[in-house]
């Protein structure tokens, strides 16, 4: 949480003073939207600050590994909820880290610090959908002033003095105060000051329900407690055993699907899940898990990512990148391995051989998971697909050992479908394949609409044969690592000669009748600074011309993305390929008026160039050339 301003207050039970910060305007935004918007999901504050609390003890307990002395004193980690219906507050306690000065004015939440600007993008004015992103973007917290108008923070770093406690209070109405405490409790705890309409969270019966409900998984003991009543005996309501720990025939569901929001924040179901166990020469348990949505961050590749790693039970850290990887970013999960070292260490991680091998498992067990979902739940697969498919794309470039394995889940566009949904398999694509068809035949694009449009698959798509539309940013990295599927070679329509099933509709220049050789020598002396060549198409029916690029040659679309990162590139011409039954070739090629043809002869190139997504690099040419061309057929029209 960040500070727009800021002022000094004097506090006179507090000689270190009491220090008022304004919020962010993102910030006051997101309070707008919590107080206001999510009355029919106001229960998620209670999921949120109880998974805080986790994690904070976890943090303890692994901080302890270096400094045992932070836990000598109250060595028993666990979450207390405490209410009193006289008073309408609730608390939420641990005795983990905590947090000092500086961290909770900074970690109190995150969106302030990134991802503000999409946050607010991807609302969408439907509350529930609207729930979804809170966990998504780090600000879990601020869902406690859905049901409370003031929020109290306490906290005191492990390790820290008494007098070195800090409170943070806020009505969520623009500002909040901070000022040092003396504290003798270690970790955090967090007063709601209840809405009069909210007092039924003072409940006791309904606050079981909702711990059972959304915290039974958690590995620490959740008690409750009466504050109106302090010599009672808090009473545990949670199982306390890590979800992952327990044998799957004693796990439903539910169980499964609230563990997972707890540990992604992610408010949807997740579309599959694996939970397996190892014993042998590694044993170790993991838990992954698929989401139903993309994260805001996933196509930023330096993201913090990865598993939540575990050894004997013991937390390690939040995102073990290691365990996974890059393509699978965005799977969740837990790993808690019995023979890695207690101690072990992000350098450590990186070069032992248990966890290549580790890595290698899981990895595998990700795609099968991805796998069995595409046979058996199409419906989820085309759900997962659609927010993961171009980072899955991914491991066709970075991991040739799985090569064969993601081909198999790879869905693309294809002039089959009228839909530009990718829907479509590589196996599908076989199993229509026309008599005497030995290639698979795609073309790269910078959209859909492009592609699919796109004069190169016109004989393709006159003769019945399927093409596959690419328009990926990915795309052409893709097929450039995926050269053939179940023996059958990847052909692009888009660079080289068009190799039709048994050679039908081949064409070359020499093969043309003398009447036409003239016209394309004429051409390519008219273009020869532009174009590599100029020949006869197999490719057209409807159109006029086209440009292939050589086969040796980078795609187009490559070319202009690597050129708009700045990367020089040595020059390249295209061919340009003509329907020589096509009128405007006719006209073409009865052209006396050299100045005309000319003319002519560009703005053929210029359209097969626009038609293909490349700009013009002298936009003011065409446009002049057009011009005098539409002015010379209105005034033979006039004649």
């Amino acid at each position: 949480m960040g500070q727009k301003t800021s002022k000094k207050t004097v506090d006179t039970q507090d000689t270190a003073g009491k220090e008022t910060l304004g919020f962010q305007t993102e910030v006051r935004q997101l309070l707008q939207l919590m107080i206001h918007s999510l009355y029919s999901n106001k229960e998620i504050f209670l999921r949120e600050l109880i998974s805080n609390a986790s994690d904070a003890n976890d943090k303890l307990r692994f901080a302890a590994l270096a400094s045992p002395e932070l836990l000598k004193v109250d060595p028993e980690l666990k979450i207390q909820i405490g209410y009193d219906g006289k008073s309408r507050t609730i608390s939420v306690s641990d005795n983990g880290i905590g947090m000092s000065r500086q961290e909770l004015i900074d970690n109190i939440g995150t969106i302030a610090k990134s991802g503000t600007a999409e946050f607010f993008e991807r609302m969408t004015g439907d509350e529930r959908k609207d729930a979804r992103l809170i966990g998504q973007f780090g600000v879990g917290f601020y869902s406690a002033f859905i049901v409370a108008d003031r929020v109290v923070v306490e906290s005191r770093r492990a390790g820290q003095a008494e007098n070195q406690g800090v409170r943070w209070e806020s009505e969520g109405k623009g500002e909040y105060t901070i000022e040092s405490i003396s504290r003798s409790e270690r970790g955090t705890r967090i007063t709601l000051h209840l809405k009069k309409a909210e007092k039924e969270f003072t409940d006791p019966h309904r606050l079981r329900t909702l711990i059972r409900k959304y915290s039974d998984h958690i590995g620490f003991p959740v008690l409750l407690s009466d504050l109106e009543k302090p010599g009672d005996e808090p009473q545990a309501v949670n199982s306390a055993t890590a979800l992952w720990t327990r044998p799957r025939t004693e796990i439903d569901d539910d169980e499964y699907k609230e563990f997972y929001k707890h540990l992604s924040h992610d408010f949807a179901d997740p579309l599959a899940w694996s939970h397996n166990r190892v014993e042998g020469k590694r044993e170790y348990t993991s838990l992954l898990y698929i989401p139903a949505n993309a994260p805001f961050d996933l196509w930023n590749r330096e993201a913090p990512r990865g598993l939540k790693l575990y050894v004997q039970r013991v937390f390690i850290m939040d995102q073990a990148e290691q365990f996974l990887p890059l393509y699978l970013r965005f799977v969740k999960g837990v790993l808690d391995s019995a023979d890695l070292p207690l101690n072990v260490s992000r350098e450590l991680l990186q070069q032992d051989s248990r966890l290549e091998a580790i890595r290698a498992a899981l990895t595998r067990r990700v795609i099968d998971m991805l796998d069995k979902m595409a046979k058996k739940n199409a419906e989820d697969y085309e759900k997962f697909w659609a927010a993961f498919g171009q980072v899955l794309k991914e491991g066709l470039v970075e991991d040739s050992k799985n090569r064969d394995k993601l081909a198999r889940l790879l869905r693309f566009s294809s002039t089959h479908s009228e839909s530009d949904k990718q829907d479509q398999s590589l196996s599908d694509y076989l199993s229509r394949m026309a008599a005497g068809q030995e290639r698979i035949y795609y073309l790269l694009g910078d959209s859909h609409a492009t592609v699919s449009a796109s004069p190169h698959i016109e004989q393709l798509k006159k003769k019945g044969i399927e093409v596959l539309l690419l328009s990926d940013r990915i795309d052409p990295w893709l097929v450039d690592h995926l050269k053939e599927f179940d023996g059958k070679p990847l052909h692009d329509v888009g660079r080289g000669e068009l190799e039709l099933p048994d050679g039908e509709g081949n064409i070359s220049p020499q093969s043309m009748p003398d009447e036409h050789k003239p016209l394309l020598e004429k051409m390519q002396k008219v273009l020869q600074e532009r174009v590599e060549a100029v020949n006869v198409s197999a490719r057209l029916v409807d159109s006029a011309a086209c440009v292939v690029a050589g086969e040796q040659d980078l795609a187009p679309q490559l070319r202009r993305i690597l050129e708009a990162s700045g990367q020089k590139l040595p020059e390249s011409k295209p061919v340009l390929e003509l329907n020589i039954s096509h009128p405007l070739v006719e006209r073409l090629a009865a052209e006396t008026d050299e100045k005309r043809f000319t003319d002519l002869c560009n703005i053929v190139l210029d359209h097969a160039l626009l038609a293909e997504g490349t700009p013009l690099q002298n936009p003011a040419t065409y446009v002049r050339r057009m011009n005098a061309l539409l002015l010379d057929i209105g005034k033979e029209s006039s004649d």
